[in-house]
């Protein structure tokens, strides 16, 4: 019996304590923006290696499943960060300068003194060849961007199915 209510109360303390750990993320989340659950669902996947990598549980994979679920978090980080979606800029900006993609106001020439902006390569030499590049370094990295979406995807639908202890 003393054993029940112990049990009763420890169990609400963590219930308590996770609301509250997920309480940010769910403040801020909009229900149109897919991107809260994805937070919602990396922050479960935080706090399941954080188990898994403690001593609380004795299964022999329980390390090795900390270690895949880092895994999914990190690619998580990449593919949700755009990290290949962008990357066509900074290989851009090596290749021409770190300013091929700063904006400056173009004059209409209409009389009104009104403008609007143009990257600053088009007023280059070189102009066509860097639109060329341009067009063509974001179409791999549009590429890269998918493929590493689909990668994340295809590990954690082949290991999650093993993330329990």
């Amino acid at each position: 019996m003393i054993k029940d209510i112990k049990h009763f109360f420890k169990r609400k303390y963590q219930q308590v304590e996770r609301v509250i750990d997920f309480l940010p993320i769910i403040w801020k989340g909009y229900d149109f923006d897919y991107m809260y659950s994805i937070e919602l669902f990396k922050k479960q996947l935080e706090r399941q290696a954080k188990l898994f990598e403690s001593d609380k549980l004795n299964s022999d994979r329980s390390k090795q499943n900390a270690s895949r679920i880092k895994t999914a978090i990190q690619l998580m980080d990449k593919v949700y960060n755009e990290d290949y979606g962008v990357e066509w800029a900074d290989i851009l900006e090596k290749k021409y300068g770190k300013d091929v993609l700063d904006w400056e106001p173009e004059d209409t020439s209409d009389g009104t003194g009104s403008s609007f902006i143009i990257q600053k390569y088009e007023k280059w030499d070189n102009a066509e060849e860097i639109k060329t590049v341009k067009t063509a370094l974001i179409k791999k990295s549009i590429k890269k961007q998918k493929r590493a979406h689909k990668i994340l995807w295809d590990f954690i639908e082949h290991n999650i199915q093993y993330w329990w202890d």
